[in-house]
This record gives C-alpha cells, structure tokens and sequence, in this order.
C-alpha cells in the first residue's frame, strides 16, 4: 500500500451571505480555486491529475449536473481529466479528500486534486413536481440554503428536528451554558482576526475579483469588535428561552477550497515536496439530531488507525457548526482547548458546506509547518448524524 500526502491546499475568501460572493455562480468560484491552486504547483502538468473529487452539498441550483466536472471544463484544464461530486453534506470536501487518498493508497492514481463549493447565497428555492397535470390548490417554494426539505413523512418527529434544535439538545444534555458558548464564539473572532493580521491566511487564500475591479481578499464575517456584552445582546434564534443565538452559530456562507493529493512518488511531477501525510482517517454516526457530537467517535477512530493518541496530538481543527457543539467534542476528549482552532474556526470565518472540509486540512497543515509539531486532527459534524475526521502527519524538515 502506498501512503498518500497533501502536497497544496487553498481556498478563497469566505462572503457573506448575499455579501461579496453572491454575484460569482458557484461552478464560477469551484474553477477559480482549481487555477488558484495549480498556480502553486506550475511544474505539475494537468493531465497529470488522475480524478478530481469534488464536494458540494446543495446541488440543487447551479451547482447541479456534477459541479466538480463543470469546474474542471470552466477552469480550462483538458478535457481528460475526470471528475465526480461528492455529498456528505458538511463533510462534502473532507470526504473528497479521503476518498483521494483511498485511490492513492490502492494504487488507483498518484495525483488527485480535491476540494468544494458552496454558494448559500445563490441556492434556490425549489418546487415539488406534481404527480399530474394541473394540480387544484398552492404549492410552496423550499428554499435549499440550508437543512431539511421536503421531508419524507415516514421520519420520525425527532430526527427532522432544526439543526438549532439539535445542538440546543445538546446544550441540555451536556449543561453548557449561554455564556461559555458566547465565550467561544468570542475567542473565535478574535483570533481569526489575529490570524489574518499576522499573515497566516496571506499563502492559503486566493482572492476573488469584484465586478467593480477591486477583489475579495479576507473572510467577510470576522467581527473583531465584537464583545461578550454585543453577543450576550444578542436574542434566541431557536427557542424563546434558548442558548443558542447568530452570534455562537456559524453565518451562511458562499466559498470554494481545493487540496492536491499525492503519492509520495507523485512528488516529482508535482514539482515540490508533499507538507503532510494523510496517517488516519475516521467516520461516525448517530442518531440524526446528536450530529453535532458524532466528532468525537470519527476523530477517536482516525487516531486509533494512525496508531497515536490524543496526547500526541498538537493541534485540532473542528468545524465550529454551533459553538456548543464543538465545546461538547473538546469536553468529551478531554483536550487542551487551546490547540483547538488556534486560527479561529467558522464562526468567525464562514461555513459554505461543502467546502468547509478543504478549508480545515488547508488550515490544519499550514499550522502544522508553522508549528513544527507532528501530529493534527481535523475534525467535522454533519447534518444527519454524521461526521467525518483526519489525522495529518507533518512530513516538512521542520517537523519534530
């Protein structure tokens, strides 16, 4: 068996909702992160790539028909090179990546560039088709930006439950409280904004041009004049009397990443030398309405097969779904907190679905070369019950 490795990772800016991104179509945004990111292995030839796997967690609007093989034909790359969709919801480009090193690892291929999209922004609302002509009566429009639709009756009442509602569940079941969560939500902000200050996001995000000739260059959702006194302010949005507020959830979001996976003998095609060994990989599930807590099963299971343990672990980067979700995941553990999303997490940075997944890797691996540390987990919670992790080896000369 082959190991498989990231060799380039990056993404573009975060936009708000209806913010700086909601003119760019998202098959547009998926092709401007291929180019993007082949622009940083220039010796590596495109009709190298043996797949390209790529996530999206909508497909129900312009992203339909297989994004990732739309992006490949709109980036310009020649039409040899394949690609698929993936959905695993949030976990969309983080099972690309893990199915990328799967066909590695077998011997399928020796390079495969992965990634996701995901314009919230521009998610329609959708109609059910009648069973015949002319039906007497209204119909709704459903709007597909985020969570259940269209609903299968035979559901039970508590899985199909509001995402909000699931992770205010939690917040009952583990006690955590409205200002622990706000707490986090703060520290967040703070120190995504740090982060970009310092330059750590400078290499890992490539702008996206405006219509008026400027360009998107930094994550549109950073608040760092936030307080705990605004956030505090801030009401309920799931419960009259919940925990739960847009101030410690995560924002919608429009955005694209994308990282290039590769043998170890794909190096020299590639033309430089892979930044992390993909050592791990785990997936969990429960039931639909405790998805928020399935990280904790997926990222045990990645360290067990990656033969190390939590202790050995320097640096976690989990998808800040709801802040109560991730304190829930770091309380189970039984970690450091501050290893965990040292760069800020999503709700300070965005969560466009299916490119949320690149987006952690992308993050995780630059910390790790920052860092010099060896081991990192990136971890994500999945709408439906599901969640996803990865364990990454720091394989530069400066890991110890």
């Amino acid at each position: 068996m082959n190991d498989s490795y990231l060799y380039s990772a990056a993404r573009t800016p975060f936009g708000r909702y209806s913010g700086a991104l909601a003119h760019v179509r998202p098959d547009d945004l998926a092709a401007h992160i291929i180019n993007g990111t082949l622009a940083r292995t220039p010796a590596l030839d495109p009709q190298e790539i043996g797949d390209v796997v790529w996530g999206n967690a909508n497909g129900a609007g312009e992203d339909n028909r297989n994004v990732g093989r739309m992006a490949v034909l709109l980036a310009g790359l020649p039409t040899s090179v394949p690609a698929t969709t993936v959905n695993r919801l949030c976990g969309s480009s983080l099972d690309a990546a893990l199915i990328a090193s799967r066909a590695i690892e077998s011997g399928d291929t020796d390079i495969v560039l992965t990634g996701g999209v995901e314009s919230m922004t521009r998610a329609p609302w959708v109609l059910p088709k009648p069973e015949r002509a002319y039906p007497v009566g209204n119909t709704t429009a459903v709007s597909t930006t985020l969570g259940w639709r269209l609903v299968n009756e035979r559901m039970p009442k508590e899985w199909t439950v509001s995402l909000g509602e699931a992770n205010e569940q939690l917040a009952d079941r583990f006690t955590i409280s409205r200002e622990r969560q706000d707490a986090f939500a703060l520290r967040s902000h703070r120190l995504a904004d740090e982060a970009w200050n310092a330059g750590f996001y400078d290499d890992l995000v490539v702008p996206v041009p405006q219509e008026d000739g400027t360009a998107l260059q930094r994550d549109e959702g950073i608040r760092p004049g936030t307080s705990m006194e605004k956030l505090a302010a801030l009401k309920p949005a799931f419960r009259t009397d919940g925990l739960i507020t847009a101030g410690n959830a995560s924002p919608l979001n429009d955005g694209a990443s994308a990282v290039l996976i590769g043998s170890e003998a794909a190096a020299v095609r590639i033309g430089s030398d892979p930044l992390a060994r993909i050592a791990g990989r785990g997936v969990s599930a429960l039931d639909p309405q405790m998805f928020g807590f399935a990280p904790v099963e997926a990222a045990n299971r990645a360290l067990k097969r990656a033969g190390i343990s939590w202790s050995d672990v320097a640096a976690v980067e989990l998808n800040e779904a709801y802040a109560v979700q991730a304190l829930a995941c770091v309380d189970a553990w039984d970690i450091d907190p501050q290893i965990v999303n040292a760069k800020g997490g999503a709700i300070a940075l965005g969560h466009p679905l299916g490119a949320s997944g690149g987006r952690l890797l992308g993050t995780l691996s630059r910390r790790l070369q920052e860092s010099g540390q060896r081991w990192g987990v990136a971890a994500i919670c999945i709408g439906v019950g599901q969640a996803l992790a990865v364990v990454l080896e720091n394989v530069t000369g400066n890991s110890r």
